[in-house]
């Protein structure tokens, strides 16, 4: 008895804008199928409201419910989710993927070399047209001339595999043009090789304090500093008495953007196993989530000292998932905003784009902009710099900047 291959990944999209969307997984199993199906998700620019998972370690059934924006290209989001599922001949087995062996092939990285005359908001309306084609921002240099002109140079990859054909490249290149306009000097794509995008070994660059020490730090902060950015309290505990075979993780906390993403993405690196898992959200703000556990070997928990690591990276990574400040830079005001990412070396969806939106809010232009990848820690980071086009004195005060930015990476725009 099999199951079809249309069937494996259901979207019944709800006829009233106030009711969830309900996504229904059924497929083999593998360590990490979680998080990869949150990223997906996230990607396309949804939130997850509810969600229960079950699997016997072999197949998997996952039902998400989800809200978003009415322009979600549904059987896109299938598609990509269908890929993310292992075939159905590997049911037989959990595959299970050691974390510093992803067997998956590093995708080509291409340089989008582009240039035109500079106005408002016109990195946030690139980085929206690289986003609908699903083009993957790695790295960005982006800087602006004295004659008003910007040269911007995206490092990205293609979620379709396409961007070698030229057909991909020029459906980039008109729906830039369409945006853009006679702004437009020129466009060039060109495949570079991956070393282009590789993690910086050194210490990061003139990275402040409050992105590269304290906060990637493990443990709570006593208390609340002030005007600090941080979700609020954060719930984790661990309990081994309800199941014989399973060790019990309950969270309680904030709902935020990518709060199931970041769950997932926490356990994957650990390498641990959801047996059952149940999530859900109360009046749009609060989420409880109870998760059902094994390690690799299959077995619980037990080791205190494992279970106060684990609680503490979960606790820490709900509490603070993205990290922002603004320095100063002489006279100039830079943003930072740093993520980590994923051992399997994919970061978090949608940042830049989240970045740029908040500052085309607040009508602040931007001067220059760039991301790079720093090993801080012991982890891998990607970080966001951001140089503020203040011109003549930013009528924004810099606060204001910060709790924007910050606000709109939690989802909390509104």
């Amino acid at each position: 008895m099999g199951i079809l291959h249309e069937d494996v990944v259901i979207i019944k999209q709800t006829e009233n804008e106030n009711e969830a969307t309900v996504i229904t997984i059924n497929c083999p199993d593998k360590t990490g199928l979680g998080c990869d199906l949150c990223r997906i998700i996230l990607f396309f620019g949804l939130s997850i409201v509810r969600g229960d998972v079950s699997t016997d370690g072999k197949w998997c059934y996952i039902v998400f419910w989800v809200v978003g924006k009415a322009s979600t290209r549904w059987g896109l989001l299938k598609k990509r989710l269908l890929e993310a599922c292992p075939s159905c001949s590997s049911a037989n087995t959990l595959i299970y993927y050691p974390a510093e062996s992803q067997p998956s092939k590093p995708p080509d990285v291409f340089l989008l070399k582009f240039c035109c005359r500079d106005r408002q908001a016109l990195l946030h309306d690139v980085t929206h047209v690289l986003c609908e084609l699903e083009l993957i921002i790695q790295r960005v240099k982006v800087s602006t001339t004295p004659d008003g002109m910007v040269m911007d140079l995206f490092f990205i990859t293609d979620a379709r595999d396409l961007l070698h054909t030229n057909k991909r490249k020029e459906d980039t290149y008109s729906h830039l043009k369409a945006v853009v306009g006679d702004d437009m000097v020129s466009c060039d794509i060109e495949m570079v090789g991956p070393e282009i995008t590789a993690c910086s070994q050194g210490p990061p660059f003139l990275i402040p304090p409050e992105i590269s020490e304290d906060t990637f730090s493990l443990e709570m902060p006593d208390g609340c500093q002030h005007g600090s950015l941080q979700s609020d309290n954060v719930s984790v505990t661990m309990d081994n008495s309800l199941s014989p075979v399973h060790t019990l993780i309950q969270i309680v906390c904030r709902d935020h953007k990518g709060l199931l993403y970041d769950i997932m993405r926490t356990l994957k690196d650990y390498n641990i196993q959801i047996s059952y898992g149940r999530f859900m959200t109360k009046e749009k703000k609060d989420c409880e989530i109870d998760l059902f556990i094994v390690q690799a070997d299959g077995k619980k928990i037990v080791d205190p000292s494992k279970q106060n690591a684990m609680c503490s990276r979960i606790r820490m990574e709900l509490f603070r998932p993205l990290k922002v400040a603004l320095v100063s830079r002489g006279p100039d005001t830079e943003l930072l905003v740093a993520n980590p990412v994923e051992l399997c070396g994919k970061g978090r969806p949608l940042v830049f784009y989240d970045i740029t939106l908040a500052l085309k809010m607040l009508n602040t232009d931007i001067f220059s902009a760039e991301i790079s990848r720093h090993m801080i820690g012991g982890r891998e980071w990607e970080v966001y710099r951001v140089l503020l086009d203040e011109g003549d004195g930013s009528s924004v005060p810099r606060r204001k900047i910060k709790e924007a930015v910050w606000r709109m990476l939690m989802g909390w725009e509104r």
